[in-house]
């Protein structure tokens, strides 16, 4: 069986590899005869501000306000949760900082050191690049947060939001909370520099918590305290607009490869289709198709105007789409192979669609193709908010089992 792996929007190279590297090491673990291989076409097709950006009105103003800043809250608590902290890691040691403890006025006994004082000791001691044989450190390096990582500990550990919440915490319950605060707002601020190029699930983003409250002399298990409280409620409550009224700056320059991909494709994706049937065809079949993001649009394209045409492409036996916007194109009207309720011509192979619903860039295709058996969803969970789900699919065991599954069911 040969695999052909086709990446999403704003990848490119470095990102890539890293992207890819894994997808074939999960693949060759389940099919040890298969053949994978990669379409890279960030370089060539990929999209770039040709003026740096003169065209946007008051870059200047917003640029750098809010270079990392992830969308809002979906629904669900947790990803609610974790979309704010995305947002403002200090968010939850905030809370600490202004409401403190019922138990606490803000005032140690002279002489006595506070235990929250002991907890930010901890923090501003821990090493700034652990060491990789370490587990912490693995998993920084695994979840793509190596880098980040140290300027998000400093950031944290010298806030003056923590100096002050640690100055609140006197007993031992207090410093407890504290320390579950401190150690998320850590991964949290990791995970916001490092942006789209985290690689992380929300089973790995909470072993990091743990990780990392363990070292602060704690335990994030059953800590729910105040702050928990607090964040839970605004997280859920939180709107769009404070979002939105920062976005315009970042979203034409540091963002500018992740969207920018999407349009150039849609005025400019022949060239695209060109190049991945003639990776394609370079082998022959049977081949599973596998695109991310904006390669499943470009797969879903160039399948349904070859068949459309006649000349399905050769040896394609399944189509896998992964956190693909092609279903939601299709919806408008804007996928360039098909009109609004044309279904999908003869020739065109098996479907396989994978969701995550916190995923605001993935779509569902079986709704809009309902009598249409080739067609399949498939929904699995990262336990992360968007922007960190779009890319915590490869990380995901059930996503190649559920590949695997689809590819027996052809075999």
């Amino acid at each position: 069986m040969r695999f052909l792996f086709v990446h999403g929007t704003g990848v490119r190279r470095e990102r890539h590899d890293v992207l890819f590297a894994r997808i074939h090491d999960a693949l060759t673990a389940r099919f040890s005869d298969a053949n994978v291989a990669s379409c890279y076409w960030g370089d060539r097709f990929g999209a770039t501000l040709s003026a740096g950006g003169l065209s946007v009105p008051g870059l200047q103003q917003t640029r750098g306000a809010a270079d990392d800043l992830l969308a809002v809250a979906p629904p669900d608590r947790e990803a609610a949760e974790w979309a704010l902290l995305l947002t403002d890691p200090l968010c939850e040691v905030r809370v600490l900082a202004e409401m403190g403890w019922d138990a606490g006025d803000g005032f140690a006994m002279p002489g006595v050191r506070s235990a929250g004082a002991e907890v930010l000791e901890l923090l501003s001691g821990l090493p700034p690049c652990p060491e990789e044989t370490d587990e912490l450190g693995r998993l920084l390096r695994d979840t793509g947060l190596y880098g980040a990582y140290p300027q998000a500990l400093t950031d944290i550990a010298h806030a003056p939001e923590a100096t002050r919440a640690a100055g609140r915490a006197e007993d031992d319950a207090s410093a407890r909370e504290l320390t579950v605060a401190a150690a998320r707002a850590v991964v949290a601020a990791a995970l916001a520099v490092a942006g789209a190029d985290a690689d992380c699930t929300g089973d790995e983003r909470d072993r990091l918590v743990d990780l990392l409250t363990a070292r602060l002399g704690g335990d994030a298990r059953g800590v729910a305290g105040r702050a928990g409280a607090v964040l839970g409620n605004l997280a859920l409550r939180m709107t769009t607009q404070p979002a939105l009224n920062l976005w315009r700056g970042p979203l034409t320059t540091k963002s500018t490869p992740f969207l920018g991909d999407i349009l150039r494709y849609q005025a400019r994706g022949a060239a695209l289709r060109d190049l991945l049937h003639e990776q394609i065809t370079a082998e022959p079949g049977p081949t599973v198709l596998i695109g991310h993001s904006l390669g499943g649009i470009a797969l879903v394209d160039l399948l349904a105007l070859a068949a459309a045409r006649g000349e399905p492409v050769p040896g394609v036996e399944l189509v896998v789409t992964v956190g693909s916007q092609a279903p939601f194109l299709y919806e408008l009207g804007a996928l360039t192979a098909l009109a609004p309720g044309e279904p999908l011509p003869a020739g065109f192979p098996r479907w396989l669609n994978i969701y995550d619903r916190q995923d605001l860039l993935a779509f569902m295709a079986e709704p809009v193709f309902p009598a249409d058996p080739r067609v399949t969803d498939h929904e699995v969970s990262s336990r992360q908010p968007f922007l960190p789900c779009h890319s915590a699919y490869w990380k995901l065991g059930a996503v190649y089992d559920r590949i695997a599954h689809a590819v027996a069911e052809i075999a």
